[in-house]
């Protein structure tokens, strides 16, 4: 699957304008492939700045940019199904409960109802932020848009990036202690699930009430209703199939380059066979990546770090394509008219629903302050939100009292808005993060000079 995104890249383009048709498809193979190598070049530098090699390849994008890939919402869709589906299995290989014994409770709480705290801060803001009172702070957004859509907004923000955290993190981790860093590892794994979870609840909720006339109690009934199927035959499939993984592995894995075969097989009948039932498709592959993560096998060589190990090449090119394609596919001056809107919704995130999800929870924290307030810096947003967001562009035509056209600048303004609040909290936390940690000295856990 993650050479299907390059490789769609390259077919989408001939379907592009015609000045692009006229180019040879060996050209734009060539051109393919100099992008990705340029991602590397890109990556490379990045890191060395201090700021998350993701940023640096979005940016690239940009750079480029673009409007040579004529791609509908069908076709992004189609591609971010893959990335979302890989993405979250291989957030599933990293839930290591072994690894946060302790402390599991806490983490749990903080991937969850952190999420769902800091989705309802940032949707109030935002909807607050477009009323009579707060429209003067963000003049991108219209004084009409509805609730549902800060709503949408907010939950298509709920997710942390693992990819970027760990990065960041492996720049400082003399300074920060073991704990925080599983921790960390374990909540940006966690909450991509819960937060695509709170984004369907959100969806489902407002969609249901732009189209019946039904009244609130029995839309929330039939939406936990739709949402308990969802999660209940995404749990079971994924259950089933974490099984069905082991054995697989037991019977058929004679040496680990087998693995990615197995792997990758498991995570997409994952999705199939719950779509199918009814269920989502994206709770079963990340349950059945926890239970392929915790399970024994009988070869003491292929365990849930040989696993990982396997599907990172396929991972890393599946996160570093989905920003490629997000930033070709955004023309930076879309992003204007919504810049007020961004930043400002990237200091509320930032400044006040992160810390906010985080100390709510101080309670059952084994953690001091100190190392709380690292933990609410570690808020990096990533390929995630950016996939939603086109789900978001979808939704909001679909919302009550909107017309076409206000529906369809909308969403384009939705999307902005999403895409300068994860450039900004990659850019500025990506940035900063070091400092804070050395900041806070955090003493280091013994045996962690490695």
């Amino acid at each position: 699957m993650p050479w299907s995104i390059p490789l769609a890249m390259a077919t989408f383009a001939m379907k592009s304008h015609q000045s692009l048709s006229a180019v040879p498809l060996e050209a734009q193979v060539l051109f393919i492939g100099l992008v990705f190598l340029g991602t590397l070049i890109v990556s490379r530098f990045s890191i060395k700045i201090g700021i998350p090699a993701i940023l640096g390849v979005l940016i690239l994008g940009l750079m480029i940019n673009i409007n040579i890939l004529d791609i509908d919402h069908e076709e992004v869709e189609t591609l971010h199904v893959f990335a979302l589906a890989l993405l979250l299995f291989y957030a599933g290989l990293r839930t290591n409960i072994k690894s946060i014994r302790g402390f599991f409770k806490y983490g749990l709480s903080l991937a969850t109802g952190g999420t769902v705290i800091s989705t309802l801060i940032l949707g109030s803001a935002i909807y607050w932020l477009v009323s009579p009172n707060g429209a003067s702070l963000a003049p991108g957004l219209s004084e009409t848009m509805p609730i549902g859509a800060s709503f949408l907004i907010a939950a298509c923000l709920g997710s942390t990036d693992a990819g970027a955290t760990i990065a960041v993190l492996s720049q400082v981790k003399r300074c920060v202690p073991g704990q925080v860093r599983r921790l960390l590892e374990f909540e940006s794994s966690v909450n991509d699930a819960s937060a695509l979870i709170i984004f369907g609840i959100a969806l489902s909720f407002f969609s249901a009430t732009s189209e019946s006339s039904h009244t609130y109690p029995a839309i929330a009934i039939s939406v936990s209703s739709s949402l308990l199927q969802k999660v209940g035959a995404g749990l079971l499939v994924g259950l089933i199939l974490g099984y069905v993984a082991k054995i697989a592995i037991n019977r058929l894995v004679s040496d680990r380059e087998q693995l990615l075969v197995v792997a990758m097989s498991i995570a997409f009948i994952d999705y199939g066979c719950a779509h199918f039932l009814g269920g989502s498709g994206y709770v079963a592959v990340y349950v059945t990546g926890v239970f392929m993560a915790n399970l024994q096998y009988q070869d003491d060589q292929i365990n849930h770090q040989s696993i990982q190990e396997t599907l990172l090449p396929f991972n890393t090119m599946t996160e570093i394509s989905t920003f490629l394609l997000f930033g070709l596919l955004v023309n930076p001056k879309d992003l204007i008219p919504s810049l007020p809107s961004g930043v400002v919704t990237a200091a509320v995130l930032m400044l006040a629903a992160r810390p906010i999800s985080v100390f709510c929870f101080q309670r059952l924290s084994p953690f001091n302050l100190r190392d709380s307030s690292l933990v609410s810096w570690c808020g990096l947003r990533g390929a995630v939100p950016l996939a939603l967001s086109y789900n978001v562009a979808t939704a909001i035509p679909t919302l009550r009292g909107l017309t076409p056209e206000f529906a369809a600048e909308l969403a384009q303004n939705s999307q902005s808005i999403v895409f300068i609040v994860v450039i900004l909290n990659l850019l500025i936390q990506g940035l900063s993060l070091p400092r804070f940690c050395r900041s806070l000295n955090a003493p280091p856990e013994p045996g962690l000079s490695s």
